[in-house]
């Protein structure tokens, strides 16, 4: 039975935090912020705006609904709610990072979604025969993709393969659970010609 602690342990190394987005969006006010200061300063020492002086700006804020067609308004507040909206799913969504947590009775195991592919992609290599460089096994979130190759002239029984595939991740008792997809490629024609 897993504890409080080691949930919060999991849910810490599973996710990421948002602190890319945020610094991206500080940044972006601390610009918008030094931009308007600028602007402020050279008004006050009567030299020529860089693009526009606050009484300009106020001007063309306040006029804004009226000179421009609706359309253009409409169209730039549906992009500063866009904006809004992205932010605010920034703020609220998690991040996942390429982990899984493995079901253990009274540890927290966290394992990353590499390590998961090579095991797996070493386990088919040691049951099938098949060398490692044919096999390519992929992980995400919610599946898991093994594309194997035999080599020219052998043949694999797909069947079979997803059965390996299935019962070692069955093994790992992954939380989130995953699906499966198994893929037996064709040998390059290149390869048939040697």
């Amino acid at each position: 039975m897993t504890t409080p602690a080691f949930h919060r342990i999991v849910r810490r190394e599973t996710h990421s935090p948002r602190t890319v987005a945020m610094i991206i969006a500080v940044v972006i006010l601390i610009l918008a912020l030094v931009y308007v200061g600028v602007e402020i300063v050279l008004d006050l020492l009567t030299q020529p705006a860089l693009l526009a002086g606050p009484e300009a700006a106020l001007a063309w804020i306040v006029g804004l609904p009226t000179a421009q067609p609706a359309g253009a308004v409409v169209a730039g507040g549906l992009a500063l709610a866009v904006v809004g909206l992205v932010f605010v799913f920034l703020a609220v969504a998690p991040g996942r990072l390429p982990k899984h947590e493995m079901t253990w009775p009274d540890r927290a195991v966290v394992v990353d979604n590499g390590v998961i592919a090579a095991a797996l992609a070493q386990r088919i290599s040691d049951e099938t025969g098949i060398s490692r460089d044919h096999i390519s096994v992929g992980v995400s979130h919610r599946r898991v993709d093994a594309t194997v190759t035999p080599g020219p002239g052998g043949s694999l029984d797909a069947a079979g393969v997803h059965e390996l595939v299935d019962a070692e991740i069955a093994a790992y008792q992954l939380v989130p659970p995953v699906a499966t997809r198994v893929r037996i490629l064709r040998p390059p024609e290149s390869d048939l010609d040697r």
